[in-house]
């Protein structure tokens, strides 16, 4: 799986803390996504394994699906359950 690290600064109190948020971010192709069912399946270019994909993720991205096939990018996140979890959706150019 291939992935593009991200490191963000936030400040803390007034300027004088900062802590690092590291971001994996992958792209992806939409395995498959069922609206009824409210997840799907993202398989990470390069390979790995798929990340699940809920609902609420696709409708924070401003999303009411997301259609087989479609390119993606989105942030890598462990799930409930020790898989991979994709959040902060968005389409691939």
């Amino acid at each position: 799986m291939q992935f593009v690290e991200l490191v963000t600064f936030r400040e803390w109190h007034g300027g004088h803390r900062y802590y690092v948020e590291e971001l994996l971010m992958a792209t992806g192709t939409v395995k498959w996504f069922n609206p009824a069912k409210g997840f799907g399946f993202i398989e990470p270019d390069g390979g790995g394994e798929d990340a699940f994909v809920h609902i609420s993720a696709v409708e924070r991205a401003g999303l009411s699906t997301l259609q087989e096939g479609q390119k993606v990018n989105f942030e890598i996140q462990p799930g409930r359950n020790g898989k991979s979890s994709a959040e902060n959706l968005s389409i691939s150019e």
